[in-house]
């Protein structure tokens, strides 16, 4: 059961964020409580953001258009070489790390991330395959 918290807005808040949450089809109190999470997530993880895309909401490196879990992914393709996954992203190793430290505390998150794109992978490559073979007759 979630816990009860009453705030007051500084005048004008509560009607931007009516207007935001209007435009993100999405009650007020969830937008709220989105904010307040991502807020204290950032603040823990100051390079990481949230962004909106295709898949959904994610954890983003701040500055980059890079997802936290492909910065992941990518240092598991590396055994685990911060160094060698930086190399390879081109980014430095700084936020590698950052994403690695995000990963840490939201692993869940971040493997089902993780997940969804290596199976959205294979389904492209299952569908390039079906039509390459249907235009071989």
């Amino acid at each position: 059961m979630a816990d009860h918290y009453t705030l007051r807005l500084a005048p004008g808040m509560r009607q931007r964020l009516s207007e935001r949450a209007r435009r993100a089809h999405m009650p007020e109190r969830t937008l709220a409580q989105r904010y307040v999470e991502e807020g204290l997530r950032h603040d823990a993880h100051p390079l990481i953001q949230f962004v909106d895309g295709p898949s959904g909401r994610r954890a983003s490196l701040v500055g980059r258009g890079l997802d936290v879990w492909e910065a992941v992914a990518t240092v598991r393709d590396n055994d685990g070489s911060i160094t060698e996954a930086a190399e390879y992203l081109q980014i430095p190793a700084g936020l590698v790390e950052a994403a690695v430290a995000y990963y840490g505390e939201h692993r869940d998150e971040i493997d089902a991330e993780i997940e969804h794109n290596e199976a959205e992978y294979e389904r492209g490559r299952a569908a390039s395959a079906a039509a390459q073979q249907a235009l071989r007759g």
